[in-house]
């Protein structure tokens, strides 16, 4: 994951903590975190991006509509980042 940028980061673990989102559905909850609008643009060839690296799945929904998954190497991915981050986190106060 040391490879990502912050916001593919973030969008792996929005896709991580919903259930098989859409792209605009993830596109909503990252304009509510960042406070700013996401463009396509920019949402979509990240999305491609964390699918290339095997992270998220892309499967459709209907003709028009694309859902993500996270992957097993995503989960772990998540879980090992998770980890080295909290071995930097005083945890005493």
């Amino acid at each position: 994951m040391y490879d990502l940028t912050g916001f593919q980061r973030d969008l792996l673990y929005v896709v991580a903590g919903r259930d098989d989102p859409h792209g605009l559905a993830i596109k909503d909850e990252l304009e509510d975190y960042y406070e700013k609008e996401i463009h396509h643009g920019r949402l979509y060839p990240n999305l491609d991006t964390l699918v290339e690296k095997g992270l998220i799945e892309k499967s459709q929904r209907d003709r028009r509509t694309n859902e993500y998954s996270t992957t097993r190497r995503g989960t772990r991915e998540i879980e090992a980042r998770t980890e080295w981050e909290a071995g930097y986190i005083d945890h005493n106060g």
